[in-house]
């Protein structure tokens, strides 16, 4: 058999620019119009489907530029917007354009991240990405890690790790062959991420010590030491504390340096959830509320939050790396990764969950050489002076109430004069579930003290004051008109 093998998905140079440089002009107006577009489209998933197409797969192939264009057309003109000056909705950020052109560099060479003989250059830029988002945060130089795909993952790699080191018979034994009841405490604003960790570690969700928060949202440290001793007294195992840096429904940071000295005291690993908040602490004015973070054992920060990085992109950081090790390294005779010759030199894979691991690294790698540590100031600062600004302009309006602003996490309710307050909740329900599909704006909600509340999270470097006046007069306009259908 001789000739060139037909293969359907190859592309030459000249096609690939050709369809390429179309898809790139069509994105970069995408980025230029962006704030004149709805921040969402009010779209039934059937009609979506609609619009993709309902065809089964096909038996033969399509051009290149065909599936780009019909792939463009639905992205860019149906998506949700959270690259929109009025997405403010969960903890998305607006993605840094740079990170999109690091992803398509990065799917070209297509690197293995899991073993450095695999992705040689890859593996030296995660090594450094790692060592400048510790830096970046201000802790010591003896915190290592890798990335991984978000705030679950960063915070299930840390916690099994504290699992292995802490209760080390796990590894063999399993949960059941602990010596003493293992136990984990964290504040009742902690992420779900621990209620996924405890049930899949097999310690089960009663494992968990919920200790209450203060006026603040804060964890009561008085109650977490009174609880951790008592336990103690009574033959449990506390092995864990989980603190808060940023909070996802308000922002709060808990007293982390309090802790911390409760962690040594009582010998228990210390893991802080800083996948939101972490960041503002290179804020010069913010350091005060992160100090205490150096004496934790593992860290959690998501770079796809406020460091601006596209999906997906987040980071375990820890004080003892060889922990990691210990944890996740296995050694299966059809490896030959050794690095015994470059000792400085390392395999992902032995540091998480993941083998084949994708280049996450390199578009964090870029976003953060583009804006410098200066620019990264100056743009986490002002996200939380907007934030700012937010609240203020609720407090002043006669139908909002402003109720909390943390970071750049503000919640506030709409508040009508003479409205029924045990109407409130419905009406502030009914209220978000419009903004949400209208298109205008985009938030989230919390709900503080039993009060549903509107929630604004600004990690968005094209929002401005601007959008900030607006996103109060959108809320009453739409609280109005519903109010007038009553």
């Amino acid at each position: 058999m001789s000739g060139k093998r037909n293969v359907p998905i190859e592309m030459r140079g000249a096609e690939f620019k050709e369809v390429g440089y179309r898809l790139i002009d069509q994105i970069a107006g995408f980025i230029d119009s962006i704030d004149r577009k709805p921040v969402t489209t009010d779209l039934s998933f059937t009609q979506l489907s609609s619009i993709i197409g309902r065809t089964s797969l096909p038996e033969d192939g399509k051009t290149a530029m065909e599936i780009t264009q019909h792939a463009a057309d639905v992205l860019l003109n149906y998506s949700l917007l959270n690259g929109h000056p009025r997405f403010l909705g969960y903890i998305t950020s607006s993605a840094a354009p740079i990170g999109a052109l690091a992803d398509l560099l990065a799917a070209a060479v297509n690197p293995n991240v899991g073993a450095r003989i695999l992705s040689p250059a890859a593996t030296a830029i995660e090594k450094q990405v790692v060592k400048w988002l510790g830096a970046f945060i201000g802790l010591p130089a003896c915190f290592d890690g890798l990335l991984v795909s978000g705030g679950n993952m960063a915070n299930f790699t840390a916690f099994f790790a504290a699992i292995h080191i802490k209760v080390p018979e796990h590894k063999r034994e399993g949960i059941a062959g602990a010596i003493g009841k293992p136990l984990i405490y964290c504040s009742r604003a902690t992420h779900t991420w621990i209620e996924k960790a405890v049930s899949l570690s097999g310690m089960g969700i009663n494992s968990i010590r919920w200790i209450p928060t203060d006026g603040a949202n804060r964890m009561d440290n008085v109650v977490l030491e009174q609880t951790i001793r008592e336990d103690k007294k009574n033959q449990m195992r506390p092995i864990m504390v989980v603190g808060t840096a940023g909070d996802v429904s308000t922002g709060a940071v808990d007293d982390l340096k309090g802790i911390a000295a409760i962690c040594k005291n009582y010998d228990c690993w210390y893991h802080i959830d800083g996948a939101y908040g972490i960041p503002a602490a290179v804020v010069p004015e913010q350091r005060g509320l992160f100090e205490g973070m150096e004496d934790a054992d593992s860290i959690a920060v998501d770079p796809h939050k406020w460091l601006y990085a596209p999906l997906e992109a987040g980071c375990t950081l820890v004080k003892d790396p060889n922990h990691l090790i210990q944890t996740y390294s296995s050694h299966p005779v059809y490896y030959n990764f050794s690095n015994e010759e470059e000792p400085e030199a390392r395999n992902f894979y032995e540091y998480g969950f993941q083998n084949s691991r994708g280049f996450r690294a390199l578009k964090v790698w870029m976003v953060l050489q583009q804006a410098g540590r200066r620019g990264f100031i100056d743009l986490i600062a002002t996200d939380i002076e907007l934030a700012g600004s937010l609240f203020r302009l609720a407090s002043q309006h006669e139908e909002l109430e402003a109720v909390s602003h943390h970071l750049s996490i503000v919640t506030f309710r709409y508040v009508p004069p003479g409205y029924p307050e045990e109407g409130l909740n419905k009406l502030n329900e009914d209220l978000l579930n419009e903004l949400q599909c209208n298109g205008d704006v985009f938030l989230s909600n919390a709900v503080i003290d039993g009060r549903y509340c509107l929630r604004a999270c600004i990690v968005n470097f094209r929002t401005s004051e601007k959008d900030i006046e607006e996103v109060v007069k959108i809320v009453v306009r739409n609280g109005r008109n519903i109010i007038g259908q009553q």
